[in-house]
């Protein structure tokens, strides 16, 4: 609970919630109070009572062995030697008692570990995986089907076909598989049922590390680490010459604002950025990809937090990046995607439609009617 409201504070007192969060956290903490109490009182009285049930032991035997002695049926030293065995027989309960606690920790410890090692694994790369070099982008997609949960299909039997160079837009309402189908790319999920071919290659014949290594991702959601943002920028390609960056961050139109910066490219900036604003972190994010420049571009709505001034410079840099790159672009603003060459409208895991801008609109089908939702007078 407090993780969530510190965390997340800007949007606590925006909403008000703050008294609401006060008296949420004294009621955790009443329970918290009343639990952990419980659970140190009964963890305490373990041991005592332990030791207790054995004295009864140690005084039962001495009290039945001293009538018995008196009446000669065993002498003194027998009766001392009984004792000191019963001492001895009641220690290891002592000894246990006093750690029950910490053993009970142990178990449940033990047990966390062991759900997470029984967790599947991510399979591992094929024995002999080819190592992809920089590809030409040619990708195919052959009755590919995937879904999260088994027993709701997502994605159904997609098939497609990509030319070097291509600009391929994906387009549909929220949740109709559009991140998926560019996290299959990206095997960060196998498909199902089928295959996705890059340059002659099954992806999954292939090592995660040189698949990836072909692809360029600007994603909606920005991630950054704590450091330098020159570091930031070169994530991908450590050790990259300082004017290599800043030249990265001039055709992201990034340079402007990083030179206003306290210490220019070497200000210390937070994890996930949090000193900078959404729409810097997001030019940081495109400054990255411009200065890999590999094969294959991916672009999740990569200027969603950008103004549209800059927007415009940006997409002017993005079609300079994408000449003679295969581009995947998914987009929510159909503005940003008239110039593609192919547009994928996706619906409940389908691709329904295919063709370019003036195609789809002669149609008069699903893509004109999300066209003109967003542009009718």
């Amino acid at each position: 609970l407090v993780d969530e409201m510190v965390g997340n504070q800007k949007v606590v007192q925006a909403f008000g919630y703050g008294d609401r969060a006060m008296e949420r956290f004294d009621e955790v903490n009443r329970k918290l109070q009343k639990v952990s109490l419980k659970a140190i009182f009964f963890s305490s009285v373990t041991n005592p009572t332990t030791r207790f049930v054995n004295s009864l032991v140690y005084a039962g035997v001495g009290i039945v062995g001293a009538f018995t002695a008196i009446h000669g049926a065993i002498s003194v030293g027998q009766l001392s030697a009984f004792l000191s065995y019963a001492n001895q027989y009641t220690k290891p309960f002592n000894e246990i008692s006093s750690v029950v606690t910490e053993l009970q920790n142990a178990f449940a410890c033990a047990r966390r570990v062991f759900d997470f090692i029984e967790e599947t694994p991510e399979v591992p790369d094929a024995a002999g995986a080819a190592v992809l070099r920089k590809e030409d982008g040619n990708l195919s997609l052959k009755d590919v089907s995937f879904s999260y949960n088994k027993n709701v299909p997502l994605l159904k039997h997609l098939n497609l076909e990509t030319k070097p160079g291509q600009k391929i837009a994906i387009v549909g309402p929220t949740g109709c598989g559009k991140t998926t189908l560019i996290n299959l790319l990206m095997r960060f999920y196998d498909v199902d049922a089928g295959q996705i071919i890059l340059s002659g290659h099954d992806i999954r014949e292939v090592t995660r590390d040189s698949l990836r290594g072909n692809y360029g991702m600007v994603l909606q959601e920005t991630w950054l680490k704590a450091g330098t943002v020159a570091e930031n920028i070169a994530y991908g390609r450590l050790h990259t010459p300082q004017e290599e960056i800043v030249a990265a961050a001039k055709a992201a139109h990034a340079h402007s604002f990083i030179r206003r910066m306290e210490d220019g490219y070497d200000t210390f900036i937070q994890e996930d950025g949090g000193n900078l604003s959404q729409g810097q972190k997001q030019l940081l994010c495109i400054a990255r990809v411009m200065l890999n420049l590999p094969p294959m571009l991916i672009l999740d709505e990569a200027t969603s937090s950008i103004d549209t001034r800059t927007e415009i410079k940006i997409q002017e840099a993005f079609q300079h990046m994408m000449e003679g790159r295969t581009s995947f672009i998914v987009a929510h603003r159909l503005s940003t995607i008239r110039e593609a060459d192919v547009i994928l409208v996706m619906k409940d895991g389908n691709i329904i439609e295919q063709g370019r801008h003036e195609e789809l609109l002669a149609r008069g089908g699903f893509y004109k009617k999300l066209y003109e939702s967003q542009f009718a007078h």
